[in-house]
Order: C-alpha cells, then sequence, then structure tokens
C-alpha cells in the first residue's frame, strides 16, 4: 500500500531526552526532529515538505497492513505496531536520559512477532532546515553524516544490517525471522567523546533506564483521582518539553504546523514563552512535581536580571535565555500540505503583552507557598518590575493571542495586571516583605473597577474582549480561575451564557468572535479551528460554577478529542483533526487543571 504524501499531524507519537523531541508516525516514519536541541535547526522535517524536509522510516514491508501505536505504560517510549496476514512487527522508538555527557541517541528496534517479515530502512536526514547538503562517510556498521552547513551536526547511524547509500541517503532492506530483532542508533557524533552505544548491551540497558527514569518520575505524581490516565499522559508530555540543561520549558517543540490547512497561520513555539512555562509550573505543582518548579525559577530569575533599564520583561526567549528570536521564512518548503510559508522564530518576542507579569508573579506566590521561600534578591527583581507595571498597566498592548492587526486595551491584560499586583501583596503580606503596598494596593482596586466599569456592555450582558469593541473572547473563562471574580456571579454566568452562543461549538471553544461575512479581525489572512486550551478552560468554569454534571460530560468528551496515544496539538480542525504545533503545552496544562478540578467536587460530593 502506497504511503500518503503527509502524515496527518495527529498520527504522531512523540519521544524525547529532555534536551529535544521527534515525532514518529503510525507508518514507522520520524517525521520531524530538531537536533540537537528543541531550538536546534531540523535535521527531519518531513511534515513540512515531504520531498525535501528529510525522515527516518522503517517499517515492514507489507502490502496490506492495520497500524497500532501505543506508549509502555508510564513511560515515554513509543511502540509501533503493523498488523498484516503476512504477519506482525514492532518497531520500538526511545531515546534515552542520560545522566553525564550527552549524545542524543535515538534508538530504534525492529523486531518479528509473527511469520518472517522483511523491513525497510530510509534514514534521510536534511540539515538546517533542509538548507544544507552533507557529505558521508560509510564504515563497518556505522555511516557518518557531516553538515556542510553552519549547524555543523555529525550524526552516525549505528546498523546490524548492510546499508547502501543512494542519493546521500541510507537505505537498506531486511528479513527479520520469528522473534528476532535488529536495533539501529542514531547519536551526535561528538570526536572527542567516546561513544556508549558501541557496547553490544547499550541498547537494552538504555532501554531499562529509561524505562525506569520516566516510571519513577511518575510515580512522584500525587494525582490519584478520576482520568488519572489521561492526566498522566498530559504529565508525560509537560515533561517532555522541559529542557533538563537549563530548566526552561518549550510551548511546542515544532514549528510551522499550520493552524489553517493550506493558510498562513504557521508559526514557531519552540521557545519559551513566560506565560506558557508559568501556566505549565502550576499544572505540575497540581501533581506534586516541585521540582521543575526549582530549575524554572533560578532560570527565570536569571532572566529578571536580564530586565531593560526601565524594568520591563520579555514575553519570550529561546531555551537558553536570549532574547533575540528573529522570524524568518523558509521559502524552500512547501509547507505541511501546503500551507506557507514555513516560519522560524518568531516576531511575537517584540510584542507589548502586559498579562505575562500576573502569570510570573502568580507562579513566583505558588512556589514560594508550596515549595520554598524565594530569596531577598528576587524580591527586589519583583518589585522592580512592578515599578514598571505601575506605569504602564493600562497600555493597549497585543495581547494573549499577539494579534497583528493592531494593539488593544484587552480585558485579558488588565486581569493579569490586577492578577499581579494582587499576588504581589499577598507575598509581601505573607513574607513581610517591604513594598509600596499603599500604592499597589490602589492600583490593584483601580483595575478591578476598571473592569467592571469599562470591559462590561451592559445591553449584551457579557465581558468584552477589548475596551470600546463588542466582540467575545475565550480568555474571558480565565477571570474565575485567577480568582478575580466569583463562578457564580450574574456576571460572568452570563458572559458565559454568552459564550455558549457565540464561541462554542458542543464542547469546542474558539478564541475569539469572529462576525458573520469577517474573515478574521486579528491581522492575519484564514481562519482557525477551536482551540482546545480554551474547550478545557471552559470545563473547569463550568465547574467551578457548580455544574458538575455538564463539567464531567463534556470534560470527557474534550478527552474523545485526544489522538490515540492521548496527545493534542493546539487547535482542531472542521473534521475534528489535530491543527497547529504538536504536541503543545498549554493544551496539556489546562486538561490537568480541570480533571483536578472537577475530581475534587466530584470527590467532595461522593460522586467519582
Amino acid at each position: 500500500m502506497g504511503r500518503q504524501r503527509y502524515n496527518p499531524i495527529e498520527n504522531h507519537g512523540v519521544i524525547g531526552d529532555l534536551h529535544t523531541v521527534a515525532l514518529v508516525a503510525m507508518d514507522g516514519s520520524i517525521d520531524f526532529m530538531c537536533y540537537p536541541h528543541f531550538d536546534s535547526p531540523s535535521i527531519f522535517a518531513a511534515l513540512l515538505d515531504d520531498a525535501k524536509g528529510g525522515c527516518f522510516r522503517l517499517a515492514p514491508t507489507f502490502e496490506d497492513v492495520r497500524h497500532r501505536q501505543l506508549y509502555m505504560p508510564d513511560s515515554n517510549i513509543l511502540l509501533t505496531r503493523f498488523l498484516s496476514q503476512d504477519g506482525v512487527a514492532e518497531v520500538s522508538d526511545f531515546m534515552p536520559i542520560q545522566e553525564l555527557g550527552h549524545q542524543h541517541d535515538l534508538v530504534r528496534r525492529a523486531k518479528t512477532v509473527r511469520g518472517e517479515v522483511q523491513f525497510r530502512l530510509l534514514f534521510q536526514p536534511a540539515f538546517n532546515y533542509a538548507r544544507s547538503g552533507h557529505r558521508i562517510e560509510q564504515r563497518e556498521g556505522e555511516v557518518l553524516f557531516f553538515s556542510d552547513g553552519p549547524d555543523g551536526v555529525a550524526l552516525r547511524l549505528r546498523s546490524p544490517v548492510p546499508l547502501k547509500i543512494i542519493d546521500g541517503a541510507a537505505h537498506a532492506e531486511f528479513i527479520l525471522p520469528e522473534t528476532e530483532t535488529a536495533t539501529f542508533i542514531m547519536e551526535e557524533l561528538r570526536p572527542a567523546e567516546e561513544s556508549r552505544s558501541s557496547h553490544p548491551d547499550y541498547a537494552r540497558d538504555a532501554f531499562k533506564e529509561t524505562m525506569n527514569f520516566w516510571r519513577a518520575w511518575l510515580r512522584r505524581s500525587t494525582y490519584r483521582g478520576s482520568w488519572r490516565e489521561m492526566v498522566n499522559r498530559s504529565a508525560l508530555a509537560l515533561k517532555l518539553l522541559v529542557s533538563r540543561p537549563h530548566g526552561s520549558i518549550v510551548a511546542s517543540p515544532t514549528f510551522g504546523l499550520p493552524e489553517d490547512i493550506g493558510g498562513v497561520r504557521n508559526w514557531d513555539y519552540r521557545y519559551t514563552w513566560v506565560r506558557d512555562a508559568s501556566f505549565t509550573l502550576y499544572a505540575l505543582n497540581r501533581l506534586g512535581y516541585t521540582e521543575e518548579s526549582a530549575r524554572f525559577m533560578d532560570w527565570i530569575e536569571t532572566r529578571c536580571e536580564q530586565l531593560d533599564e526601565h524594568g520591563a520583561l520579555k514575553i519570550m526567549y529561546t531555551i537558553d535565555g536570549r532574547s533575540e528570536l528573529e522570524e524568518f521564512e523558509l521559502d524552500h518548503l512547501e509547507g505541511y500540505m501546503g500551507s506557507r510559508p514555513v516560519r522560524v522564530g518568531n516576531m511575537a518576542a517584540h510584542q507589548l503583552q502586559l498579562d505575562i507579569y500576573g502569570e510570573l508573579i502568580d507562579a513566583i506566590y505558588l512556589f514560594d507557598k508550596h515549595h520554598r521561600p524565594i530569596s531577598y534578591h528576587m524580591w527586589q527583581t519583583i518589585t522592580q518590575m512592578m515599578a514598571w507595571l505601575e506605569k504602564n498597566w493600562h497600555r493597549p498592548d497585543e495581547g494573549i493571542w499577539e494579534v497583528r492587526s493592531g494593539t488593544h486595551e484587552f480585558l485579558f491584560s488588565r486581569l493579569m495586571c490586577w492578577v499581579a499586583f494582587d499576588r504581589a501583596i499577598r507575598l509581601a503580606h505573607k513574607r513581610s516583605l517591604p513594598g509600596p503596598l499603599d500604592r499597589w494596593l490602589k492600583i490593584r482596586d483601580t483595575i478591578y473597577l476598571e473592569i467592571m466599569d469599562k470591559f462590561w456592555d451592559n445591553e449584551q450582558k457579557m465581558f468584552i474582549m477589548y475596551k470600546g469593541g463588542d466582540r467575545l473572547d475565550a480568555a474571558i473563562l480565565m477571570m474565575p480561575l485567577v480568582k478575580f471574580i466569583s463562578p457564580t456571579d450574574p456576571r460572568f454566568l452570563s458572559t458565559l451564557k454568552a459564550i455558549e452562543r457565540y464561541l462554542i461549538e458542543d464542547s469546542l471553544v474558539f478564541r475569539y468572535q469572529n462576525k458573520k461575512g469577517e474573515a478574521s479581525w486579528d491581522g492575519i489572512h484564514g481562519l482557525e479551528g477551536t482551540f482546545n486550551m480554551c474547550s478545557f478552560w471552559y470545563t473547569e468554569c463550568l465547574s467551578r460554577a457548580g455544574d458538575l454534571e455538564k463539567a464531567r460530560f463534556y470534560f470527557e468528551k474534550m478527552l474523545g478529542y485526544a489522538n490515540h496515544v492521548g496527545l493534542y496539538s493546539e487547535m482542531l480542525g472542521p473534521a475534528g483533526e489535530q491543527l497547529g504545533n504538536f504536541p503543545q503545552a498549554f493544551t496539556h496544562i489546562a486538561l490537568i487543571s480541570a480533571a483536578y478540578d472537577i475530581n475534587r467536587r466530584l470527590e467532595a460530593q461522593g460522586m467519582s
């Protein structure tokens, strides 16, 4: 059976080593991988150009085959199974978690379960976003690939079967009798370091060590409620997005995957957004993972030491803390199913997004409350940020959705500025820390009253997206989640009804309201799907408002939109297909938060 040009986004599982991630399709093809770090150039990007992007395929040659893909329980080790009348075969994939030194190994093991199976291998790297050529050196049992580009990456592919070099790629066809295996190892070639993968027991030992790592990590979770399997899978997905060397957290490990098939909404999410990372810490703290919070706090404290002269924080950084994220287009790639341009970098890094201060200071407040007291130096940094926010909270900005149609005075930005002042005041009181509390209290209350006055549409009986506007915004769902307003306040319940009327289709929630006949108001051509994070926010709002049966019903319906291994991208398209970068941290964060809240309320009522 011929292979379709582009594997659907949702037809992938992910593996990783806390340095980078690879997307493994159900047909045995690794279609996407940046290497050796999250924000390094890609070496495999067939998802963005099937002809030029590069891939690593390992699969049986069955004509008529059914595919199954699953994770080994409580781990990020992936098993892809091929079922045919001619036999049964498996390919297991993982990236070893190495304590000392790191050669970013990718281990693929082919196995025949039943019958005698012919496998086909294609190892076709495309270095530097498929912009650079490479040279090849073939040795006994291995092939070396050296990039010609500025990335300077060199790869070693170890193989137990003979490899042929054709057009810059390694090919092989081999037969495995029943129960036999063949293991292939890709690693970064570092001449000055001894490779451990040459040891005959390396793959077996690395498998055990990696399995033990993931299972030990998951055992630290304190969550024991309903939907535990999905909550655990979300936690494992979030952990894959944490940079082990730095403690930073990427929003997603991919770039260029479209929010609109054939459209231009194709962004690069391989960076650390202060907003996304702060929400990630909130979700992991819910599950008892404090080590990740401590590492991120160390990372963000260093960023705070690099505030500009006025005390402002950047909205996003590279994983190692740089703030220059120049956006450019890879014109030579056709994009996923023709979705162009493929963008690298992110111009939104230069935007003003005032909400980040609320998310960050809320995360710091929770860290101080549940983990360890912050340092005096960190408090000084907070007061410096707050001094900047005192003068700038009222400014129009691009908001949480990073619009490119100009700035507005967004409700969500005002809301999170209120959170920033509120949590800073709480932190100061709790720890008896010095600060201009009278000023902060006055500004906090001023913001509160302005939201209630200037962002309330009395005619439509709803809160509005931005001052002077008349449209809805799903970010309004955060109002009770950050304890700005009671979830049973008549104003919020009326707004919730309006959101259900204009933004929701069954359990699926759009980010914002496009008026009839309007292509898009956000300055970007094309429309988008429903936003998975907002859908989970909606279920949590229902739970907090006391409508537990409805909250549980829609939450469980949303669980049904996960892919076959429990992962979510950013959005769902018209046919329920996954769209946008994959997997996306925001969605899994919101899933954990909603599950936690719904479960505790069900347990309190004896309904779980």
